[in-house]
């Protein structure tokens, strides 16, 4: 598994999940979805830190949403929740960045969101634990501090749709390959993000990452 250390270079896609916590489907006003909501983001999208966040040209209101990832260990197609997490390698944590004025322009035209979510470098993504080091993914707390302050503070439990079930949804469409990501949903706390924020995102004991937005 420790080849899965380097996913950022497996994947081949990053596959997210919309309004998958109550209070952030509700902060933007959006319905609480009966199934799961997924988009993708193309691997374009990773950076990690070093690297600076930069909004795309024109977007005038960049938000951040911490997101607990899943990597995936083996070739996973139609599978079922029973044994869904023995498809996982390891967790990740990372920012789904959002062109918001992008999303909401999008939404208005009934047009697709990939211009808003998978510019370069709207996946800054931290390092990778592997599954044996985080025995229920389901139990740590997401965080998310802008220039130091708390920004997004969520225990995992609270997810609509829990990993087991989102895998055995995605898995019906598509196949999930060695590597690929599945970024679980954003809580509560979104916000608009500006040049020179520090932006600091992880699980609570587990692992950090810290970005600068250019």
């Amino acid at each position: 598994m420790s080849s899965l250390a380097n996913f950022r270079n497996l994947a081949t896609k990053i596959v997210c999940v919309g309004r998958n916590y109550k209070d952030h489907a509700l902060e933007l006003g959006n319905a609480i979805p009966k199934k799961p909501m997924l988009f993708v983001k193309t691997v374009n999208s990773f950076i990690v830190e070093g690297e600076p966040i930069v909004a795309p040209p024109g977007c005038q209101n960049l938000h951040q949403e911490v997101e607990l990832g899943v990597v995936i260990g083996k070739k996973a197609s139609k599978i079922s929740k029973s044994n869904a997490m023995d498809y996982i390698g390891g967790y990740t944590v990372a920012l789904d960045m959002t062109a918001r004025d992008f999303q909401d322009e999008a939404k208005k035209a009934g047009a697709p969101w990939f211009l808003a979510k998978s510019f370069d470098g709207s996946c800054p993504v931290g390092g990778f634990i592997p599954s044996s080091d985080l025995q229920n993914p389901h139990d740590v707390e997401l965080f998310c501090k802008i220039n130091g302050k708390d920004q997004q503070r969520c225990r995992t439990d609270v997810m609509i749709f829990d990993i087991p079930t989102l895998l055995e949804y995605t898995t019906q469409f598509f196949t999930l390959e060695v590597g690929d990501v599945v970024l679980t949903g954003t809580p509560a706390g979104v916000t608009k993000i500006n040049s020179g924020d520090v932006i600091e995102f992880g699980i609570t004991g587990k692992i950090e990452s810290k970005f600068l937005v250019k």
